[in-house]
């Protein structure tokens, strides 16, 4: 019997709810590198998909009160995504391109004792999304199933 190992998938996008699509929008632009890649009209509403290489993001326009604020690398309750992950070159120059408008929750904080070079910051998105941004983490190769 197949199971999900055998069975193809990819990953398609994450949904994020806005309080201003327009400033979610120009925030994965600008400093993540997105474009859009779709808009669909509802009428009084739509969407608005982005995407950088495989990866999407899908932008609901939300009228609903945010959620409690989130600090430091995301909230812990189950059932909340903790935060959304990117890899960079550099961070100290991610974190210099955003100047005045990071928000940053945590870090940075180097990593070194688990996987040198591993540096990571975290910073909330307009709608109080975190967003980790991390340098230098690589797989730990011994768990391949060809190494084991």
């Amino acid at each position: 019997m197949a199971g999900a190992a055998d069975r193809p998938m990819a990953w398609s996008h994450v949904g994020l709810n806005c309080a201003d699509q327009k400033s979610t929008e120009e925030f994965y632009t600008r400093y993540f590198g997105f474009t859009r890649a779709r808009v669909v009209d509802l009428g009084e509403a739509r969407i608005v998909f982005l995407r950088k290489g495989d990866a999407y993001l899908e932008l609901f326009e939300s009228a609903a009160d945010p959620a409690r604020p989130a600090h430091d690398d995301g909230p812990p309750a189950p059932g909340r995504i903790r935060h959304l992950a990117f890899q960079t070159d550099s961070v100290d120059a991610f974190l210099a391109e955003l100047g005045d408008e990071a928000d940053v929750t945590l870090g940075p904080l180097d990593f070194d004792d688990f996987v040198c070079g591993w540096r990571t910051v975290w910073v909330r998105d307009p709608d109080g999304v975190i967003v980790e941004v991390s340098q230098g983490f690589e797989d730990d190769r011994s768990h391949d199933k060809e190494g084991a």
